[in-house]
């Protein structure tokens, strides 16, 4: 394939490049994975208006996402195990991001730690938390992110229990990997990802080793996250959070109406509207079907953001359409990240930005910020 045109290409050649234990994480969904394809799915249902004769000059994706300004409404997700699709997946996905003016969000479980994503960027990324028993720990992540001058706390509500995802387990995909015959094998077909990997020393969890209690190397990491996940996370410990970050906070993992109301009550500043990519609750519906009710419940409190199943620019516009302030972004980036590195990464934005600039221009509208439900023929998902 000499040059990608879809988010579709990239996940081609990805596929080809990435050893499946880790193209597997980042596509696969829970149990039947009817949510994770409904995501997809559901966006096809809703449909556009073509609009004819009207001046489609100076367009201009630019807007705001909590306060800071991005060149489209896009921000790359908190993903785990990014330096897995790639050797220093996470600097080089950052690097990508603030070249192309969006928001980079580094996750708590990622490879490279937030010094490393901060030695290579010069504007300040977003970090993702997720809150563990450890408290003393979660209280250290924090500062940390704070002293990496982190513009942004993202909390993800949806992880207290992980979802079965019965392709991890047929990989057997752990943290950190075991290495097996199974796994020796998909390595030994994937020679020039191994080759990048022996290139670089990141490839344990970078902001926990050798920072959380009794966990200063990969072997002591198991046994460490299989029992941090904290089951009695609360609406108090997001309060707690809040006070101790003392920045913009962004709640994510938000399905429920009542969960925004509650998620709004706490004084955050979004939330996103997310079902953690079909990775948790199967038979949950999906983040676009929900947008419409969310925003009509708290959109005039707090931003709506949205994740999960955008794979075009035309997704996005209809995201904004319903209401989305901004759209976050993870197997996109995660395909272009596995299939070429950096300029992968580059390569899945253009694609959306181009995507989402000629379908606006079709739609006869010139400024995002102008997209409405207007732009909507057809629109199942109702608040």
């Amino acid at each position: 394939m000499s040059k990608p045109l879809t988010i579709a290409d990239l996940k081609t050649m990805a596929r080809r490049r990435v050893p499946k234990m880790f193209f597997d994480y980042a596509d696969s969904g829970a149990w039947t994975e009817s949510t994770y394809r409904a995501n997809e799915d559901d966006f096809s249902r809703i449909k556009l208006r073509q609009r004819v004769l009207v001046d489609m000059t100076d367009r201009s994706l630019a807007t705001t996402m909590i306060g800071h300004d991005v060149s489209m409404p896009v921000a790359l997700a908190p993903t785990g195990l990014t330096g897995m699709q790639h050797a220093d997946g996470e600097m080089l996905a950052a690097k990508a991001a603030e070249e192309a003016g969006v928001p980079f969000t580094l996750s708590t479980m990622s490879i490279c730690s937030i010094e490393d994503v901060r030695s290579v960027t010069s504007k300040p990324f977003w970090f993702q938390l997720y809150v563990m028993k450890d408290r003393g720990f979660v209280e250290r992540l924090i500062g940390r992110a704070r002293a990496a001058g982190c513009s942004a706390l993202v909390v993800t509500a949806d992880l207290q229990i992980l979802g079965q995802r019965h392709k991890d387990l047929r990989n057997g995909l752990s943290a950190p990997p075991k290495w097996t015959l199974n796994s020796a094998m998909q390595l030994a077909t994937k020679p020039f990802w191994c080759l990048d990997m022996l290139r670089t020393s990141r490839r344990g969890f970078g902001n926990i080793v050798g920072h959380a209690s009794n966990v200063s190397d990969l072997s002591s990491l198991s046994a460490w996250t299989a029992e941090q996940f904290d089951p009695r996370l609360s609406w108090d410990d997001i309060r707690w959070i809040k006070d101790l970050w003392g920045g913009k906070l962004i709640i994510k993992g938000i399905l429920d109406e009542d969960d925004a109301r509650a998620a709004a009550d706490t004084g955050a500043d979004a939330i996103i509207v997310s079902n953690h990519g079909g990775r948790q609750l199967d038979g949950a519906l999906s983040s676009i079907s929900m947008l419409p009710k969310i925003v009509a419940a708290v959109g005039d409190r707090l931003e709506v953001h949205l994740d999960g199943g955008v794979r075009s620019g035309q997704d996005v516009l209809k995201a904004v359409a319903l209401g989305a302030r901004g759209t976050f972004i993870g197997r996109p980036f995660l395909y272009g990240l596995g299939a070429l590195g950096k300029p992968g990464v580059t390569a899945a934005l253009e694609i959306i930005r181009k995507e989402m600039d000629i379908t606006m221009a079709l739609c006869g509208k010139r400024d995002i910020q102008d997209i409405d439900a207007g732009v909507i023929a057809e629109n199942p998902f109702h608040a």
